[in-house]
């Protein structure tokens, strides 16, 4: 039997949950507010992964891995980061446990008190710029470009799979500078490098942009910010870019000798993505049969379900899948021919259905005699019967359709959810009927950037980088604005 969903329209943050649960992708762990990322939905994030470790090694940087815990005083040396993350740390106290002189299990050794306390990594700035002090004398040793792949933790009370959870994966990008236009081109490159991922690899269409200073990253001097609509109106951020400016150098004394022989602080970026990144790929795609996967992005791309009553037809048709399977193969396809007896093919078509797979074959008996196979597209839910003989070609070029055409399905949404306000009584309207990327006039100043969270819960989710100056007045205070700027609720 399928497995049903609760219905986008009737409640969107229950069919989401359904949708991870269901579709065999996390689980709630044991341990409160954590996750098990289940076999399928770590296959897409391992997609993910690869895909963006080859970006990042293709822009010159390289993977090294750095300490889980942090000594405490390392967050003291940097006001705004600490000020940033204090209130998500998870710290380490003690160092043993010992038996219960009561004989009710094991207890914290008193005794084992740590001299300085640890905390376990919300993020690494600060544990990496300790050690690139080290390794840095001259300018000869810049630029230094490495990124980890990690987990980290932030102590969540509210949390959901994939979006919010206390300890996530994800990866961290930290580079070391001579200047200051070298760091701030590779903030750029980063987030550039994310906005394309976004875009050709998760069919997802991203604004690119800064954020305000009451968004920024704690301790950067600009966030850049690609944000992503998903199908409830609200935007999710997708990935962050940080130009950290000196701050990090001085907090930890990274200097180097310049050129000319003088003594220099180093200049520093960092960024990221995360698994939130899967929740991005659910609910920007998916509709209330299951999940809708990008083709580039997909464990299974191809999927081919055999037809049969008796054995002898069952040796028939999987002689024909194998020989396809092999083609695909060769194509690298991946591909996975399911001959699992115990399971009904009405029941594999609902599960993989559910599952996203882009495209299912159905193969019988009669497709052997005829020599044809019937081909069904997930992201339309069209079926078609084509000829057997070049059917890997045309699982290739459908495979190439899917993925644009989940893009451009996404693009419309999102320009079709992009309203332009003047008056802070129009903007309140449109975000309680209509919701979406809403473009306004702002004065630039904190205060009525707070005052419109307070209000309405909307946030600037960015200052857009390609939108033209356009003279304005701002939608609350009507003081002067020079360009629009994109607000939405988000995640």
């Amino acid at each position: 039997m399928a497995k049903v969903l609760t219905p986008r329209s009737e409640n969107y943050s229950q069919w989401y949950n359904d949708l991870v649960l269901k579709a065999d992708l996390a689980e709630n762990s044991a341990v409160r507010g954590s996750m098990v990322i289940k076999p399928y939905g770590y296959a897409i994030w391992e997609k993910m992964q690869r895909v963006l470790d080859r970006m990042f090694k293709d822009t010159g940087h390289e993977n090294a891995y750095f300490p889980l815990f942090i000594p405490k005083s390392f967050f003291s040396k940097e006001a705004a980061h600490v000020d940033g993350f204090a209130k998500e740390c998870a710290v380490v106290t003690h160092y043993r446990l010992k038996n219960d002189p009561d004989g009710k299990g094991v207890v914290v050794d008193p005794d084992a008190k740590l001299e300085e306390e640890l905390i376990v990594r919300p993020t690494s700035e600060t544990i990496i710029w300790s050690t690139y002090k080290n390794w840095i004398q001259s300018y000869r040793d810049l630029p230094i470009k490495i990124n980890q792949w990690a987990n980290v933790v932030r102590w969540e009370m509210r949390t959901r799979l994939f979006l919010r959870t206390a300890e996530f994966l994800w990866q961290e990008g930290h580079t070391a500078h001579e200047t200051k236009q070298e760091a701030i081109d590779e903030t750029v490159t980063m987030i550039n490098v994310y906005s394309e991922f976004a875009e050709k690899y998760m069919a997802l269409p991203v604004l690119k942009g800064v954020k305000t200073e009451n968004e920024r990253f704690a301790g950067a001097l600009d966030t850049y910010t690609i944000e992503a609509l998903m199908q409830d109106g609200k935007a999710l951020q997708s990935g962050t870019s940080h130009f950290l400016g000196q701050n990090f150098a001085k907090a930890f004394d990274v200097k180097f000798a310049s050129k000319e022989g003088k003594e220099e602080y180093v200049w520093a970026t960092s960024w990221g993505v995360s698994t939130r990144l899967m929740g991005a790929l659910i609910m920007a795609h998916s509709d209330d049969n299951g999940l809708v996967l990008p083709p580039k992005l997909a464990p299974i791309q191809v999927v081919i379900v055999p037809i049969y009553r008796k054995e002898d037809e069952f040796k028939q048709v999987s002689e024909v899948a194998k020989g396809i399977v092999s083609k695909l193969r060769d194509m690298n396809i991946d591909v996975k021919f399911d001959d699992n007896d115990k399971k009904k093919p009405g029941w594999k078509f609902a599960e993989y259905e559910l599952k996203g797979v882009p495209v299912r074959l159905a193969i019988g008996p009669r497709d052997v005699r005829n020599g044809t196979v019937e081909v069904a597209r997930r992201d339309t839910l069209e079926k078609k019967v084509v000829p057997m003989e070049g059917v890997e070609k045309y699982i290739q070029t459908l495979l190439d359709d899917i993925q644009e055409n989940i893009y451009n399905k996404a693009f419309d949404f999102r320009k079709e959810n992009t309203t332009k306000v003047d008056s802070y009584d129009e903007f309140k309207k449109v975000l309680k009927e209509k919701g979406g990327f809403i473009l306004a006039h702002w004065d630039g100043t904190a205060e009525t950037e707070q005052r419109i969270k307070d209000e309405t819960k909307a946030t600037i989710r960015c200052i857009p980088l390609d939108s033209e100056p356009e003279e304005g007045k701002c939608m609350v205070t009507g003081k002067p604005s020079k360009q629009r700027v994109v607000f939405a609720l988000a995640y």
